[in-house]
């Protein structure tokens, strides 16, 4: 398929700026559909109602990771002036791999932080991203980082101000203190409320949780024209061993595997590759991951996803369409962008069940 096949005209209007109170009053398009064209049907609902759609028994898988303030504002060495390093991933110790903005970016160029954090530009890594060793590492780091870094939020959310508000906007209610690492949030999980994880657990809904941290490479555009080209940046993905047994368990006996986001998707369906279903699994999963789901891949575990709209031309956009058929994505963005539905990290949900 053709990266043109992925496009999609949005109304800038639509493109969510701030997320909706209470979080599950946002809205919610039920996508009931085969991968052929035959079976077709849309409902619109409140993420409130999503109770209804789940049935004793369902598993729903949640990542569990949380975002931490990357977007780090210092000032060069030498002149003063004002440069964005933006801390995409760490490579060991007290050497990341980061984003810089500005126009003025070189190898040995000196920043300085406030609260005495100081880093240098190591390397140029050719692919947008650079190599900067900072002068603390660890613990000592983060706190720094929790104190003077912002929201990484993405570039279509327009602030002139800094709000506090995103720091708890931007990150789900279930993400873990102990699984910090994501540049960007799982935001599926957005939607979800204490009342509404209550209502489905009472009906007997199971709760799984695993990690993936987000990394830039689920946003970055698709430059080749063939999508089989693209190489997605690999991301830091944990499964536990229990944790797997319990949903492969649960697919033998026929219960639905529902994932929500795009990010638990690419950790079952990676996770899963070394576990078949018809097999005794033989242990958890850690370690990069770079799996990149595209028509017409054959997924293995999911049975249904909660998902955002997502950008044209995307690779988000490309694993919906695997997973629903493209042909059925195509109309209910059609029908969503008539319906004038909120889109994006902030906008409404969609439940695909296949």
């Amino acid at each position: 398929m053709k990266l043109n096949d992925f496009d999609y005209n949005l109304p800038k209007n639509l493109i969510a700026q701030q997320p909706i109170k209470p979080r599950d009053y946002s809205r919610l398009l039920i996508l009931k559909a085969t991968r052929r064209r035959v079976a077709f049907k849309m409902e619109h609902k409140h993420f409130y109602n999503i109770v209804d759609y789940f049935k004793k028994g369902d598993v729903l898988v949640l990542n569990n990771s949380k975002v931490f303030p990357a977007r780090l504002i210092g000032k060069k060495v030498g002149t003063g002036g004002k440069i964005e390093v933006f801390l995409h991933q760490k490579i060991r110790g007290n050497l990341w791999q980061c984003l810089l903005g500005g126009h003025v970016r070189k190898e040995r160029l000196g920043i300085e932080f406030c609260c005495g954090l100081k880093c240098k530009v190591v390397e140029d890594n050719k692919d947008g991203t650079w190599d900067v060793k900072f002068n603390k590492s660890g613990e000592q780091m983060m706190k720094i980082v929790n104190k003077i870094g912002g929201t990484p939020l993405p570039p279509y959310i327009k602030r002139k101000h800094k709000k506090e508000h995103d720091k708890t906007n931007y990150q789900t209610i279930y993400a873990d203190d102990k699984k910090i690492g994501s540049v960007a949030a799982p935001t599926a999980g957005f939607h979800f409320t204490p009342k509404l994880i209550k209502k489905l657990k009472a009906k007997g809904v199971q709760f799984e949780y695993v990690t993936l941290h987000v990394g830039l490479g689920t946003f970055a555009p698709v430059k080749v024209d063939d999508i089989t080209r693209h190489k997605m940046h690999a991301e830091w993905v944990e499964v536990r061993k229990n944790v797997i047994e319990r949903i492969i368990k649960a697919k033998r006996e026929g219960r639905r595997i529902i994932a929500v986001g795009t990010t638990s998707v690419r950790t079952l369906e990676s996770a899963i590759k070394s576990h078949p279903v018809a097999h005794k699994p033989l242990g958890g999963c850690m370690g990069w991951v770079d799996i990149f789901i595209y028509p017409p891949f054959k997924f293995k575990i999911i049975d249904a996803m909660i998902t955002n709209f997502h950008l044209p031309k995307s690779t988000l956009l490309m694993l919906v369409s695997a997973f629903a058929g493209k042909h059925n994505i195509d109309k209910a963005y059609k029908e969503a962008i008539k319906k004038k539905y909120r889109f994006y990290s902030y906008g409404d949900a969609m439940l695909i069940i296949v």
